[in-house]
């Protein structure tokens, strides 16, 4: 009995172990070896990009004066900032260290800092951006196709709104 209680408390140890959080130093070294902060901030541009079609896109078939344009562009950037401020590494790097946190263990942390330091990982750091970019035009073309769908939609439900008084 002393014996099998002694190998319960072995395998409930080595699974305790084994399920450990993650510390805050491997959660560091895992989004420096990642280059997450890089990664980041390679997003803005796309996301400009997207800011500015989406508001030539609410404009469109719109004749604007310089005025109207000028205070347009000027609320973009604005929005821009505030997107750039609250997305900033030093606001989002808790956020980062909170979701690893809760979403891997010491041991997955350790092996993910592996690949990264790895060719293949490399590669992946490497490569993302790119295939981040390519993603996002994809489902902006995705979504400007969408659009006229959804519209009518809506415009169908507002229309059976009005009628069903």
């Amino acid at each position: 009995m002393r014996r099998l209680s002694v190998l319960f408390f072995a395998v409930f140890l080595s699974t305790a172990v084994h399920a450990a959080t993650p510390s805050d130093a491997s959660i560091d070294e895992l989004l420096t070896s990642m280059h997450a902060e890089k990664n980041l901030e390679s997003l803005f541009p796309t996301l400009d990009n997207v800011m500015h079609q989406s508001m030539a896109t609410a404009t469109k078939g719109q004749t604007l004066s310089v005025k109207q344009q000028q205070i347009l562009d000027k609320a973009t950037t604005k929005m821009l900032q505030v997107m750039r401020d609250e997305m900033s590494w030093d606001k989002m790097r808790a956020f980062y260290g909170q979701i690893y946190r809760e979403s891997f263990t010491q041991e997955e942390i350790e092996g993910l800092i592996a690949f990264y330091k790895s060719p293949a990982g490399a590669a992946y750091i490497e490569k993302m951006p790119v295939i981040m970019q390519k993603t996002m035009v994809l489902m902006q073309t995705q979504m400007a196709q969408m659009m006229p769908k959804m519209q009518a939609a809506m415009q169908q439900t507002m229309e059976e709104v009005k009628n069903s008084k």
